[in-house]
């Protein structure tokens, strides 16, 4: 069993952890305020951004995680998180002579320039037109070309348990697609399959650096809204004619191959946003 420390232990860090700890190995979560971790989760109590925090993280480390998020959307959040934090903890790491076998970061699809609705993979060219693509690309070359081997898993837009907002306002008719006539693509990953192929990257013997970790299927935001409408029994979404056309670029629009992950060996829970989102109509509404 191994020694694992999971960096900004949040959304998808939790349900890694507790898949880990659930097959016997010893979790450790880092967070500003690890009180709300589960009990299979032991806290470390630190933040990313102050480097006088990272002073005592566990003495052994065989694999660490860094699946940190900002709190706020702009450029200094995200600057903070994902170039000053993996800064940090890779300085805090070497002063402590920690050796991890590799270090496994959570990245974005956001990190390819293409806006058309082309296809991209791994090899694709990477020039971000936005703030958040352009710090995550940072990040990814700090720890691509730091000390320790680093393999990144590139997500496409996260939904799962606590994030499922969405079937509930098209239950109340509250969202319709905008009016445009090109269709704008996006790539989705259920939670649970993030965390599962971060846990099957980490049981290869040598994983490439690069991974994008998203589901089978790119959908426009009108198939899914459909799905959904239908799935519920509601009347279908429609056009809403007083929303602005969009352009016939926007900074969403690619669709995503995952065959390298599916070449990996790793099987998903939920191949489409069908099987995802039929799961969290099972679950309780929340109170």
């Amino acid at each position: 069993m191994a020694n694992v420390l999971i960096a900004g232990c949040g959304y998808i860090g939790t349900a890694l952890g507790s898949l880990l700890a659930a097959e016997g190995h010893t979790v450790w979560g880092l967070r500003r305020h690890p009180d709300t971790l589960p009990p299979d989760i032991r806290p470390v109590a630190a933040d990313l951004t102050s480097p006088e925090t990272l002073q005592t993280l566990p003495s052994i480390v065989d694999w660490m995680f860094y699946t940190a998020a900002p709190d706020t959307h702009d450029d200094a959040a995200y600057r903070a998180v994902y170039v000053e934090g993996v800064r940090n903890l890779l300085h805090a790491l070497t002063l402590q002579q920690a050796h991890p076998r590799r270090v496994f970061l959570t990245s974005s699809t956001g990190v390819y320039g293409e806006s058309s609705g082309a296809w991209v993979d791994e090899t694709s060219s990477t020039k971000p037109t936005e703030f958040a693509g352009m710090r995550l690309l940072e990040g990814e070359r700090l720890l691509l070309e730091g000390p320790f081997p680093t393999t990144v898993l590139r997500l496409g837009g996260l939904y799962g348990p606590g994030r499922a907002s969405l079937i509930e306002r098209v239950r109340r008719g509250e969202i319709t697609w905008g009016n445009d006539e090109s269709p704008v693509y996006f790539n989705r990953i259920h939670r649970n399959d993030a965390a599962g192929a971060l846990r099957h990257l980490m049981m290869l013997s040598n994983p490439d650096p690069i991974y994008l970790g998203v589901d089978h299927e790119p959908t426009t935001l009108a198939v899914l809204l459909d799905w959904l409408a239908a799935t519920l029994g509601v009347p279908p979404t429609r056009p809403s004619e007083s929303a602005s056309p969009r352009t016939p670029r926007h900074p969403a629009n690619k669709r995503c191959r995952n065959a390298k992950l599916l070449a990996s060996g790793y099987v998903f829970r939920y191949p489409t946003f069908r099987e995802g989102y039929t799961a969290l109509l099972t679950l309780p509404l929340p109170k």
